[in-house]
């Protein structure tokens, strides 16, 4: 498995090339910068690492803390948090849960002090419309995202696959291995 260092450089050295993928699929310089900044952002510090103490996780700095209960929950190099599409997802309706609620208690707070009329449903419809008038541009967010995980993923597997193949060699890329089995506990 490459170290944070390593998955930081992979992510910087194939930055211009999603760049010029995604300039030459799209045409549209928007939407390459959108991809680009989200493919960094994910590299950097929104990977499948925050489910351990790890540089991504160092990276948030004061806000490390939002991480910990993702932490206790997953499991290092799960599905849940490496897996396609699946941590990616996680971990955006993760972050979008927690902004929502320090949103809402900030919002509760500013209306006790301030008095000013905040309508839920007013703002929800908002949003949805947002979302939708901004269609593409939240797909090219999310596709960023996604690239920026799977190169992590990817490079993971690739460095795990290399260490086995050098331990036990090519063969043992084709056998199953047994899984273990745990020892019951019965009370006697």
């Amino acid at each position: 498995m490459p170290s944070g260092r390593t998955h930081d450089r992979i992510t910087l050295w194939s930055l211009p090339w999603i760049v010029l993928l995604t300039l030459s699929l799209t045409r549209d310089g928007m939407l390459t910068l959108l991809v680009s900044a989200a493919y960094l952002f994910s590299g950097l510090m929104f990977g499948p690492d925050l489910d351990i103490y790890s540089v991504q996780f160092k990276r948030w700095g004061g806000l490390r803390w939002l991480w910990i209960p993702y932490q206790k929950v997953l499991k290092h190099r799960s599905r849940l948090s490496h897996g396609f599409l699946i941590g990616t997802v996680l971990r955006v309706l993760y972050l979008g849960i927690i902004l929502l609620l320090v949103g809402m208690v900030g919002i509760a707070i500013a209306q006790l002090i301030g008095g000013f009329a905040w309508n839920w449903q007013t703002s929800a419809q908002q949003a949805k419309l947002g979302l939708s008038h901004y269609r593409a541009e939240a797909i090219a967010l999310f596709v960023g995202l996604e690239l920026g995980a799977m190169s992590h993923a990817s490079s993971d597997w690739f460095g795990s696959t290399a260490k086995q193949v050098r331990r036990k060699g090519v063969g043992s890329l084709f056998t199953r291995k047994p899984k273990k089995r745990r020892k019951s506990r019965r009370k006697r």
